[in-house]
């Protein structure tokens, strides 16, 4: 079955050394966007980024850096994702947000406990 809507997407950027309340900060977003209920989060590393201040993070053994690149990703409605705006208002020192309206295609199996024969 599928279903489509329309949404929004938000992505946070920011740093794998940025903390808050002395826990990773990703986490907890993550964590306060399962209080919020809303749909869901992931959060990805990146093997390589800069940001404002140029400064290059790299993953390769060669050139190991610290504070690599980390993307967290929501889409949910409008109305959920302002839900978890003032939170990021009051967490996120350095970094960036962005917002843009998307299409959510969600499938879902209609048929429960499918087996293989």
């Amino acid at each position: 079955m599928k279903e489509s809507k329309t949404g929004y997407l938000l992505r946070i950027l920011i740093g794998e050394d940025d903390f808050y309340k002395g826990r990773p900060l990703y986490e907890q977003i993550v964590l306060k966007a399962r209080e919020l209920k809303l749909s869901g989060a992931t959060v990805f590393k990146g093997v390589m980024g800069f940001g404002a201040d140029s400064l290059i993070h790299t993953a390769k053994i060669l050139q190991l850096s610290e504070d690599m690149p980390i993307i967290i990703e929501i889409v949910d409605t409008e109305q959920n994702i302002n839900k978890i705006l003032p939170f990021l208002d009051e967490t996120v020192e350095g970094g960036l947000v962005t917002l843009e309206k998307a299409t959510i295609i969600k499938y879902s199996s209609s048929k429960k406990n499918i087996s293989k024969d």
